[in-house]
């Protein structure tokens, strides 16, 4: 005869224990098996120092999303061309990339606001300020969700320093220069460019140097030193115009694809939308070094003579960007143009009046300070 006894209590206790352990334990590795990948192309060419700072975002996201969501990082070109990212993100046909807003200002030119604004914003970090705490954020997405109907995400990331004017044969030292150069930009600086006189050209970053040794264009601006020296402008132009109000401000754009970036759980969406913040604070300080280091090389090994833009051409961009906005703002060419455009440009000039006088008043003039420690070095 066998005897069964009944399990004593804590005999009880210890086995819901052990089981519920064993629950705890297994559900990460049941979710960690399960691995999202993501096809994310950058509109940089793989040299490109921009491409590196894209890999940098897919790093983060990689590394904090434990194993449960992959981007595979690919360069411009991949897939589609740099200028079809946001319609190859919006159709699904890749599942996000890192470009500028400004590459899509052909569909509709208030994208250029949320790149190449105006330069009412005293610097990049402003701009990022205006996005996440002054409304902007909002706006993007009636502008990408509501007005035009497409299907992404994005955020914005990654505060550049003014732009230069950029490459010339000739040295650019009055505002009559730029009447008639077949030049590149892109966004709305395109507009500024030729209401000064310009002939503008927008061009991608990997065709712009090409482009002018060639003689397709008389000058040209992509973006800073380290993409510049890369690129290979200092092969066919000696003349770098330093300082500019045609790009003074622009940021990167992070895109996904709407429908895959609403299908994540929450979790994973906010490691996508904190690596864009933790990528920026690392880009703004990686450019510190990067930056410095190959103006510095350009202009001590390549021959390179790096001049500052003078001041009546900075004041001829000045009153070049008053007829722009004022043009843009009454524009009614299609319904949300005009009244969109000014809406965004009435919250970006809000925030600027108030956070730029801030900064103004504020802080003290790093010109003083620097002549003090290192005119004479």
């Amino acid at each position: 005869m066998v005897e069964f006894k009944a399990p004593s209590r804590r005999g009880l206790l210890a086995g819901a224990a052990a089981a519920t352990g064993t629950v705890v334990l297994a559900t990460p590795n049941v979710s960690r098996a399960q691995t999202v990948t993501l096809r994310f192309q950058s509109t940089w060419p793989q040299r490109d120092i921009f491409h590196e700072f894209a890999q940098d975002y897919v790093t983060r996201v990689n590394a904090m999303a434990g194993g449960r969501l992959r981007l595979e990082l690919l360069a411009a070109g991949a897939v589609v061309g740099a200028f079809q990212l946001m319609d190859a993100v919006s159709a699904g046909t890749l599942d996000g990339g890192h470009g500028v807003a400004a590459y899509w200002f052909g569909k509709n030119k208030a994208f250029s606001l949320f790149g190449t604004t105006p330069p009412w914003f005293g610097n990049a970090h402003q701009l990022l300020g205006w996005f996440y705490y002054g409304g902007g954020e909002a706006l993007y997405k009636e502008l990408v969700n509501t007005t035009l109907n497409l299907n992404a995400v994005g955020f914005l990331s990654g505060p550049m320093p003014t732009q230069p004017l950029g490459w010339f044969k000739e040295p650019i030292t009055s505002p009559e220069q730029m009447r008639g150069l077949k030049y590149r930009t892109v966004g709305l600086a395109a507009d500024l460019l030729a209401e000064m006189g310009a002939a503008v050209v927008s061009l991608p970053g990997g065709e712009i140097v090409p482009a002018l040794e060639r003689g397709v264009i008389d000058g040209a601006e992509f973006n800073n030193p380290s993409s510049d020296r890369v690129l290979g402008f200092p092969d066919v132009a000696k003349n770098y115009m330093i300082q500019s109000y045609h790009q003074a401000v622009e940021c990167f754009e992070i895109l996904f694809n709407k429908p895959k970036f609403d299908a994540l759980p929450t979790e994973l969406q906010a490691v996508i939308r904190h690596s864009a913040e933790a990528a920026s604070a690392d880009m703004s300080w990686k450019l510190q070094d990067r930056y410095s280091k190959d103006l510095l090389a350009m202009a001590q090994t390549q021959s390179v003579n790096v001049r500052a833009t003078p001041r009546p051409v900075l004041d001829a961009q000045l009153a070049a960007w008053d007829r722009v906005i004022t043009r843009m703002e009454g524009d009614t060419s299609t319904p949300a143009n005009g009244p969109l455009f000014k809406k965004i440009c009435d919250s970006q000039r809000d925030w600027c009046a108030r956070v730029g006088n801030f900064f103004l008043r504020y802080e003290v003039s790093p010109v003083v300070s620097y002549n003090h420690f290192f005119a004479r070095r």
